[in-house]
């Protein structure tokens, strides 16, 4: 396998892999509904920073390392599964309270891009199976007498790509129904959903043993 074809591969293995619906899809759309276009993108490019993050980690061997101890593999489980669930329990509080505000926007309704953005970094990067992925899948896809980091680094960076590419989608999607989803029952839905998303996966991560 030459190092064209490793590419196409992984990038069509990626691209299933990116429009699976789970959790980041779930924040970034979260993200566009509630606080808007300039937030989902915030939150998009950290999640899609914390990936590319694990996918290097990975390329130098560190995740190698962590999945490997025991002790510091469960640190980071147990660690990304105590914010996830941190931030689905805010986020169905926001869906419940009637008064309508969301305590995670400020008082001038603008959230930062720093807020948003370390949301989508940490939640990606506190999610230990992030980087046992990239070491499970990067080493099938570097052909013999390449470069393993670089040719890592290559592959990380085609998955983030797609995944920028797919978020983009998503926030033009809700941006077009905007005047829809701007609606306050249909806010505290999404609200509620996804913050039921967020405590399904933190649980599930920190009951999970692998």
């Amino acid at each position: 396998m030459d190092l064209t074809h490793a590419v196409v591969s992984f990038a069509l293995l990626g691209a299933l892999l990116t429009i699976t619906p789970g959790l980041d899809t779930a924040l970034v759309l979260r993200s566009a509904v509630t606080m808007g276009r300039r937030a989902a993108f915030a939150t998009a490019l950290g999640v899609n920073t914390g990936a590319l993050i694990w996918g290097a980690a990975a390329a130098v061997g560190v995740s190698a390392l962590l999945t490997a101890s025991t002790v510091a593999y469960t640190a980071v489980r147990v660690a990304g599964a105590a914010y996830m669930v941190y931030l689905g329990v805010r986020m169905i509080v926001s869906a419940l309270r009637k008064d309508g505000r969301n305590p995670e926007i400020t008082v001038t309704a603008e959230p930062t891009w720093l807020s948003t953005f370390g949301k989508g970094l940490f939640t990606n990067l506190l999610n230990p199976k992030v980087g046992a992925f990239y070491v499970a899948v990067l080493p099938q896809f570097i052909p013999a007498g390449e470069s393993p980091l670089g040719v890592g680094l290559l592959l990380a960076l085609v998955h983030d790509l797609e995944a920028l590419l797919w978020f983009s989608l998503i926030i033009s999607g809700a941006q077009a129904a905007r005047g829809f989803l701007a609606r306050r029952a249909v806010r505290r839905t999404v609200d509620a959903g996804t913050g039921a998303v967020l405590i399904g996966f933190g649980v599930r991560l920190g009951l999970s043993s692998e």
